[in-house]
């Protein structure tokens, strides 16, 4: 046994969210066409670069009143799914924007160009970007949240230290990379040991932090789940601010409606979040 009891077939299948929703292509189809409609009515700053790597790239929509808060996304993809663009994610913008707040959604390098080490780095650099430049667009850098789902959830919990984030959401998240190293994703990762180790937020907490919300769907993948309810028990146990939100009924990728919708229950955690 590798994992929790799991040998490498049993492992590889607890982390295969794709083969455990069989309705996800239609579903990222669907959210390429919205979010393309979205772009068409959001001109916004596209393919801002925060770094010299092609994909070190974010866009930034800006809502009504510019020196409002600030989400920074970050899209999932198991850190390697190239499929997985800032372009397809564009509409999970349209909530936050809709209700007065920035939107920046980052993109960064995947594996097997980058190590997780490099992935990671790129992300916390993109957000000390925003923090930078936010005031040349009008807007507030004192007043950056940031939110990932599945990879992206690792990389917003990887973000939570830096002193740029007031606080963040981290969905359907990945905080224990062991299981990772041990299945079929590190063909491509190709995490060792002490890589996997000092990467996982599970292994990492910060001394301080802002708030942090983890959430998952009661329908993912029960590793998915125990993932999430592990790290926000841990989170709490240590004194830091959060709290655990499952999202009933919701799979590893419906849970994604909730915040692009702007009456959906992660965008109403989020409008919490920031009028703290």
């Amino acid at each position: 046994m590798l994992y929790h009891g799991m040998n490498r077939t049993q492992l590889d299948a607890a982390y295969n969210n794709l083969a455990a929703v069989p309705s996800s292509p239609k579903l990222f189809a669907d959210w390429a066409a919205r979010s393309a409609r979205f772009r068409e009515r959001h001109h916004g700053h596209l393919d801002l670069a925060y770094g010299e790597r092609p994909r070190e790239r974010l866009d930034l929509f800006l809502a009504g009143n510019p020196a409002a808060p600030t989400l920074a996304y970050i899209h999932g993809g198991y850190w390697q799914m190239t499929f997985q663009t800032k372009e397809v994610y564009s509409v999970l913008a349209e909530g936050a924007v809709s209700h007065g707040l920035n939107v920046a959604v980052v993109e960064y390098t995947l594996a097997p160009e980058a190590r997780m080490d490099r992935i990671v780095g790129e992300v916390r650099h993109a957000i000390s970007w925003l923090h930078e430049h936010l005031g040349d667009f009008g807007a507030d850098p004192g007043g950056i949240y940031v939110a990932g789902h599945s990879a992206g959830g690792h990389l917003a919990a990887m973000t939570m230290p830096l002193s740029a984030v007031r606080g963040g959401i981290a969905i359907s998240g990945l905080y224990d990379l062991e299981p990772i190293r041990l299945n079929y994703l590190n063909e491509k990762l190709g995490l060792d040991e002490s890589e996997a180790q000092r990467n996982s937020p599970m292994l990492n907490f910060p001394p301080m932090a802002g708030p942090l919300i983890v959430t998952y769907g009661t329908a993912e993948l029960p590793e998915l789940c125990r993932q999430s309810i592990d790290y926000a028990q841990a989170w709490v146990e240590r004194g830091l601010p959060g709290h655990l939100l499952p999202i009933d009924g919701a799979d590893h990728f419906a849970i994604l409606e909730t915040l692009a919708q702007p009456d959906g229950e992660l965008m109403q955690a989020l409008l919490t979040l920031v009028q703290g």
